[in-house]
């Protein structure tokens, strides 16, 4: 099993936006950390296309996964407690369900923006705002 943090945001909704991924193993030990530009996006396409990131990072180290965002919106969507309304998500949630199938086990908690290691994925998502003018 391996522990993942993912983030998304925009700097407007939408906005200029990014990415921030943190791999960790069992003993909370740093596998691999992703992030990147995506250009203008509302937030909730950020944080759906972290996901769909993580999951593609993380089938080279575990068929178990931990999924864990700040974004309750996304959790509730995948876990299927809310319907999916907006039709610009709808492929996006289908393209985190194909990934999930290239695991034995995925599991998604929603956890604090506080959360020290959701801070270091968020720490990524800024970074590379940061760095875009």
């Amino acid at each position: 099993m391996i522990y993942i943090n993912c983030d998304g945001g925009s700097r407007g909704n939408p906005g200029k936006a990014a990415i921030g991924i943190v791999l960790w193993d069992k003993n909370h030990k740093k596998l691999e950390e992703y992030k990147e530009y995506i250009g203008i996006a509302t937030n909730n396409i950020a944080e759906y296309k972290s996901l769909i990131k993580a999951l593609k990072l993380a089938i080279k180290y575990s068929k178990e996964v931990e999924i864990n965002m700040d974004s309750e919106l996304v959790i509730k969507q995948i876990k299927g407690i809310y319907k999916v309304k907006a039709t610009h998500l709808i492929s996006l949630l289908q393209e985190v369900k194909t990934n999930e199938k290239n695991f034995k086990k995925v599991i998604y908690h929603t956890v604090s923006r506080e959360n020290i290691h959701q801070k270091a994925a968020d720490f990524l998502v800024n970074q590379s705002l940061d760095k875009i003018h």
